[in-house]
Protein backbone atom coordinates (compact mmCIF):
# COMPACT_ATOMS: atom_id res chain seq x y z
CA UNK A 1 0.00 0.00 0.00
CA UNK A 2 1.07 3.58 -0.69
CA UNK A 3 1.18 6.72 1.42
CA UNK A 4 0.11 9.67 -0.78
CA UNK A 5 1.55 13.04 0.20
CA UNK A 6 -0.08 16.05 -1.42
CA UNK A 7 2.14 19.11 -1.12
CA UNK A 8 5.82 18.13 -1.42
CA UNK A 9 7.27 21.25 0.20
CA UNK A 10 9.63 21.17 3.17
CA UNK A 11 7.44 19.18 5.55
CA UNK A 12 5.86 17.11 2.78
CA UNK A 13 9.28 16.22 1.43
CA UNK A 14 10.60 15.40 4.89
CA UNK A 15 7.59 13.20 5.63
CA UNK A 16 7.88 11.47 2.27
CA UNK A 17 11.58 10.70 2.61
CA UNK A 18 11.13 9.40 6.15
CA UNK A 19 8.12 7.22 5.32
CA UNK A 20 9.84 5.83 2.22
CA UNK A 21 12.15 3.89 4.49
CA UNK A 22 9.11 1.88 5.64
CA UNK A 23 6.75 1.63 2.67
CA UNK A 24 5.80 2.93 -0.77
CA UNK A 25 5.32 6.72 -0.94
CA UNK A 26 4.00 8.99 -3.69
CA UNK A 27 4.60 12.76 -3.49
CA UNK A 28 2.12 14.78 -5.53
CA UNK A 29 2.17 18.50 -6.26
CA UNK A 30 1.63 21.14 -8.90
CA UNK A 31 4.71 19.83 -10.72
CA UNK A 32 6.67 16.57 -10.52
CA UNK A 33 9.34 16.52 -7.82
CA UNK A 34 12.90 15.90 -9.07
CA UNK A 35 14.63 12.70 -7.97
CA UNK A 36 16.77 11.99 -6.09
CA UNK A 37 16.10 14.25 -3.12
CA UNK A 38 18.85 15.16 -0.63
CA UNK A 39 18.06 15.35 3.09
CA UNK A 40 20.36 16.99 5.63
CA UNK A 41 19.73 15.73 9.15
CA UNK A 42 19.69 17.90 12.30
CA UNK A 43 23.18 16.50 13.00
CA UNK A 44 24.46 17.77 9.64
CA UNK A 45 24.82 14.57 7.61
CA UNK A 46 23.36 14.55 4.09
CA UNK A 47 21.86 11.53 2.33
CA UNK A 48 20.15 11.03 -1.02
CA UNK A 49 16.79 9.34 -1.52
CA UNK A 50 14.86 8.24 -4.59
CA UNK A 51 11.33 9.66 -4.62
CA UNK A 52 8.22 9.03 -6.68
CA UNK A 53 7.21 12.58 -7.54
CA UNK A 54 3.99 13.08 -9.50
CA UNK A 55 1.85 15.83 -10.95
CA UNK A 56 -1.25 15.71 -8.75
CA UNK A 57 -3.72 16.67 -11.49
CA UNK A 58 -2.45 13.83 -13.73
CA UNK A 59 -2.90 11.01 -11.19
CA UNK A 60 -5.32 8.35 -12.42
CA UNK A 61 -7.61 5.97 -10.54
CA UNK A 62 -5.06 3.25 -11.24
CA UNK A 63 -2.27 5.38 -9.74
CA UNK A 64 -4.39 5.94 -6.64
CA UNK A 65 -5.76 2.42 -6.29
CA UNK A 66 -3.09 1.35 -3.78
CA UNK A 67 -3.24 4.49 -1.60
CA UNK A 68 -3.78 3.59 2.06
CA UNK A 69 -3.56 7.11 3.52
CA UNK A 70 -3.59 10.66 2.14
CA UNK A 71 -1.41 13.24 3.88
CA UNK A 72 -2.37 16.82 2.98
CA UNK A 73 0.61 19.14 3.51
CA UNK A 74 -0.29 22.17 1.40
CA UNK A 75 -0.71 25.65 2.83
CA UNK A 76 -4.01 26.13 4.64
CA UNK A 77 -5.39 28.44 1.94
CA UNK A 78 -4.70 25.82 -0.77
CA UNK A 79 -5.74 22.67 1.10
CA UNK A 80 -9.27 22.21 -0.19
CA UNK A 81 -8.47 22.94 -3.83
CA UNK A 82 -5.42 20.64 -3.77
CA UNK A 83 -7.43 17.78 -2.28
CA UNK A 84 -10.21 18.33 -4.82
CA UNK A 85 -7.74 17.56 -7.64
CA UNK A 86 -7.57 13.90 -6.59
CA UNK A 87 -10.62 13.37 -4.38
CA UNK A 88 -12.95 11.92 -7.00
CA UNK A 89 -10.36 9.29 -8.00
CA UNK A 90 -9.73 8.05 -4.46
CA UNK A 91 -11.77 5.35 -2.69
CA UNK A 92 -14.29 7.09 -0.44
CA UNK A 93 -13.06 5.37 2.73
CA UNK A 94 -9.42 6.48 2.33
CA UNK A 95 -8.11 8.03 5.59
CA UNK A 96 -7.03 11.68 5.34
CA UNK A 97 -4.42 13.36 7.57
CA UNK A 98 -4.39 17.17 7.78
CA UNK A 99 -1.06 18.88 8.58
CA UNK A 100 -2.17 22.50 8.07
CA UNK A 101 -1.45 25.51 10.24
CA UNK A 102 -4.38 27.34 11.80
CA UNK A 103 -7.77 26.01 12.84
CA UNK A 104 -10.12 26.82 10.00
CA UNK A 105 -9.72 24.21 7.27
CA UNK A 106 -9.55 21.22 9.65
CA UNK A 107 -13.18 21.31 10.85
CA UNK A 108 -14.50 21.73 7.31
CA UNK A 109 -12.55 18.83 5.84
CA UNK A 110 -13.25 16.63 8.89
CA UNK A 111 -16.95 17.22 8.24
CA UNK A 112 -16.88 16.88 4.44
CA UNK A 113 -14.36 14.09 3.78
CA UNK A 114 -16.20 10.74 3.44
CA UNK A 115 -13.44 8.70 5.09
CA UNK A 116 -11.85 9.04 8.53
CA UNK A 117 -9.98 12.33 9.01
CA UNK A 118 -7.12 12.89 11.45
CA UNK A 119 -5.22 16.07 12.26
CA UNK A 120 -1.49 16.32 12.87
CA UNK A 121 0.30 18.94 14.97
CA UNK A 122 4.08 18.89 14.72
CA UNK A 123 7.08 20.79 16.01
CA UNK A 124 9.45 19.25 13.44
CA UNK A 125 11.52 21.97 11.77
CA UNK A 126 12.39 21.71 8.08
CA UNK A 127 12.99 23.95 5.12
CA UNK A 128 13.53 23.36 1.43
CA UNK A 129 16.90 24.72 0.36
CA UNK A 130 16.25 23.90 -3.30
CA UNK A 131 14.01 21.75 -5.48
CA UNK A 132 16.23 18.77 -4.63
CA UNK A 133 17.44 19.50 -1.09
CA UNK A 134 15.57 19.54 2.23
CA UNK A 135 17.15 20.50 5.56
CA UNK A 136 15.70 18.83 8.66
CA UNK A 137 16.63 21.75 10.87
CA UNK A 138 15.17 20.61 14.18
CA UNK A 139 13.96 17.33 15.65
CA UNK A 140 10.49 17.73 17.13
CA UNK A 141 7.39 15.76 18.05
CA UNK A 142 4.11 15.07 16.26
CA UNK A 143 0.66 14.52 17.76
CA UNK A 144 -2.10 12.75 15.80
CA UNK A 145 -5.80 12.64 16.55
CA UNK A 146 -9.40 13.22 15.46
CA UNK A 147 -11.08 16.51 16.37
CA UNK A 148 -13.80 14.63 18.27
CA UNK A 149 -11.55 11.91 19.67
CA UNK A 150 -12.68 9.23 17.20
CA UNK A 151 -10.56 6.76 15.16
CA UNK A 152 -8.20 6.08 18.07
CA UNK A 153 -6.85 2.85 16.57
CA UNK A 154 -6.09 4.51 13.23
CA UNK A 155 -4.34 7.39 15.02
CA UNK A 156 -2.24 4.96 17.08
CA UNK A 157 -1.25 2.97 13.98
CA UNK A 158 -0.21 6.13 12.14
CA UNK A 159 1.74 7.45 15.12
CA UNK A 160 3.58 4.12 15.30
CA UNK A 161 4.35 4.27 11.57
CA UNK A 162 5.75 7.80 11.85
CA UNK A 163 7.80 6.92 14.92
CA UNK A 164 9.33 3.89 13.22
CA UNK A 165 10.18 6.13 10.26
CA UNK A 166 12.13 8.49 12.53
CA UNK A 167 9.51 11.13 13.31
CA UNK A 168 8.57 10.76 16.98
CA UNK A 169 4.77 10.73 17.19
CA UNK A 170 1.95 10.11 19.62
CA UNK A 171 -1.79 9.49 19.23
CA UNK A 172 -3.90 11.81 21.41
CA UNK A 173 -7.58 12.41 22.07
CA UNK A 174 -7.15 16.18 22.58
CA UNK A 175 -5.81 17.17 19.15
CA UNK A 176 -8.03 20.28 19.09
CA UNK A 177 -6.15 21.63 22.11
CA UNK A 178 -2.82 20.62 20.56
CA UNK A 179 -3.75 22.54 17.40
CA UNK A 180 -4.42 25.61 19.53
CA UNK A 181 -1.00 25.24 21.11
CA UNK A 182 0.59 24.92 17.65
CA UNK A 183 -1.33 27.99 16.48
CA UNK A 184 -0.04 29.92 19.49
CA UNK A 185 3.55 28.88 18.76
CA UNK A 186 3.17 29.80 15.09
CA UNK A 187 1.74 33.19 15.98
CA UNK A 188 4.72 33.95 18.23
CA UNK A 189 7.38 32.79 15.77
CA UNK A 190 6.26 33.01 12.15
CA UNK A 191 5.26 36.68 11.78
CA UNK A 192 8.42 37.96 13.49
CA UNK A 193 10.91 35.79 11.63
CA UNK A 194 9.14 36.45 8.31
CA UNK A 195 8.96 40.22 8.90
CA UNK A 196 12.66 40.49 9.75
CA UNK A 197 13.87 37.57 7.58
CA UNK A 198 15.69 35.74 10.34
CA UNK A 199 15.98 32.12 11.47
CA UNK A 200 14.13 31.01 14.58
CA UNK A 201 17.12 31.12 16.91
CA UNK A 202 17.63 34.86 16.42
CA UNK A 203 14.35 35.53 18.24
CA UNK A 204 16.38 35.23 21.46
CA UNK A 205 18.44 38.32 20.53
CA UNK A 206 17.71 41.55 22.47
CA UNK A 207 16.18 43.18 19.39
CA UNK A 208 13.57 40.47 18.84
CA UNK A 209 12.94 38.81 22.22
CA UNK A 210 10.70 41.64 23.54
CA UNK A 211 8.54 41.45 20.41
CA UNK A 212 8.20 37.68 20.76
CA UNK A 213 7.36 37.96 24.47
CA UNK A 214 4.76 40.63 23.77
CA UNK A 215 3.02 38.34 21.27
CA UNK A 216 3.19 35.43 23.70
CA UNK A 217 1.52 37.58 26.36
CA UNK A 218 -1.27 38.62 23.97
CA UNK A 219 -1.91 35.05 22.82
CA UNK A 220 -1.89 33.68 26.38
CA UNK A 221 -4.40 36.36 27.42
CA UNK A 222 -6.69 35.49 24.51
CA UNK A 223 -6.57 31.76 25.24
CA UNK A 224 -7.16 32.27 28.96
CA UNK A 225 -10.13 34.56 28.27
CA UNK A 226 -11.63 32.01 25.89
CA UNK A 227 -11.16 29.12 28.32
CA UNK A 228 -8.59 27.33 26.14
CA UNK A 229 -6.15 25.39 28.31
CA UNK A 230 -2.57 26.62 28.17
CA UNK A 231 0.36 24.17 27.96
CA UNK A 232 1.38 22.63 31.28
CA UNK A 233 4.70 24.52 31.25
CA UNK A 234 3.01 27.77 30.21
CA UNK A 235 2.84 29.23 26.73
CA UNK A 236 6.13 31.07 27.14
CA UNK A 237 7.91 27.87 28.13
CA UNK A 238 6.53 26.02 25.12
CA UNK A 239 7.34 28.78 22.61
CA UNK A 240 10.90 29.31 23.79
CA UNK A 241 11.53 25.55 23.86
CA UNK A 242 10.39 25.28 20.24
CA UNK A 243 12.60 28.24 19.32
CA UNK A 244 15.57 26.53 20.95
CA UNK A 245 14.82 23.17 19.31
CA UNK A 246 14.43 24.75 15.85
CA UNK A 247 17.04 27.51 16.17
CA UNK A 248 18.46 26.86 12.69
CA UNK A 249 15.09 26.52 10.98
CA UNK A 250 13.52 28.89 8.49
CA UNK A 251 9.89 28.99 9.59
CA UNK A 252 7.17 28.42 7.01
CA UNK A 253 6.19 32.09 6.64
CA UNK A 254 9.84 33.07 6.19
CA UNK A 255 10.18 30.44 3.47
CA UNK A 256 7.11 31.91 1.75
CA UNK A 257 8.47 35.47 1.96
CA UNK A 258 11.87 34.45 0.58
CA UNK A 259 10.20 32.54 -2.27
CA UNK A 260 7.78 35.36 -3.09
CA UNK A 261 4.74 33.21 -2.25
CA UNK A 262 1.57 34.25 -0.38
CA UNK A 263 1.92 33.80 3.38
CA UNK A 264 -0.40 32.08 5.86
CA UNK A 265 -0.84 35.22 7.95
CA UNK A 266 -4.63 34.89 7.82
CA UNK A 267 -4.61 31.21 8.86
CA UNK A 268 -2.23 31.89 11.75
CA UNK A 269 -3.37 35.30 13.02
CA UNK A 270 -7.06 35.72 12.14
CA UNK A 271 -8.41 33.02 14.53
CA UNK A 272 -6.63 34.78 17.39
CA UNK A 273 -7.75 38.25 16.35
CA UNK A 274 -11.36 37.12 16.02
CA UNK A 275 -11.29 35.49 19.43
CA UNK A 276 -9.70 38.61 20.90
CA UNK A 277 -12.52 40.80 19.55
CA UNK A 278 -15.11 38.36 20.88
CA UNK A 279 -13.60 38.58 24.38
CA UNK A 280 -12.63 42.27 24.21
CA UNK A 281 -8.89 41.68 24.56
CA UNK A 282 -6.26 44.13 23.30
CA UNK A 283 -3.87 42.75 20.66
CA UNK A 284 -1.66 45.58 19.36
CA UNK A 285 1.24 43.32 18.32
CA UNK A 286 -0.86 40.65 16.63
CA UNK A 287 -2.93 43.29 14.85
CA UNK A 288 0.16 45.16 13.67
CA UNK A 289 1.73 42.04 12.17
CA UNK A 290 -1.52 41.03 10.49
CA UNK A 291 -1.86 44.52 9.04
CA UNK A 292 1.73 44.45 7.78
CA UNK A 293 1.34 41.13 5.95
CA UNK A 294 -2.11 42.03 4.62
CA UNK A 295 -0.71 45.23 3.10
CA UNK A 296 2.28 43.32 1.73
CA UNK A 297 -0.07 40.80 0.12
CA UNK A 298 -2.23 43.55 -1.38
CA UNK A 299 0.72 45.33 -2.96
CA UNK A 300 2.42 42.15 -4.18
Amino acid sequence: MTQLIIGPGAMGGLLGIKLASQQAVMLAGRRPLPSPQSLTSPQGSTTQHAVDGRLAAALTERDLSTVSTVHLLTKAYAAESALAEVATRLPAATPLVLWQNGLEVQPRLTRDWPGPTLCASTTEGAYRQSDTHIVHAGQGHTWIGHLEGEHAILAAELADTLTRAGLASQAVDDIHQRLWHKLAVNAAINPVVARYRIRNGRLAEPRFAPITNAIIAEVADIMHSAGIALPARGLSGLVWQVIEDTAHNRASMLQDVLAGRPTEHDAILLPLLRLAREHHRATPCLAAFHRYFSQRSATG
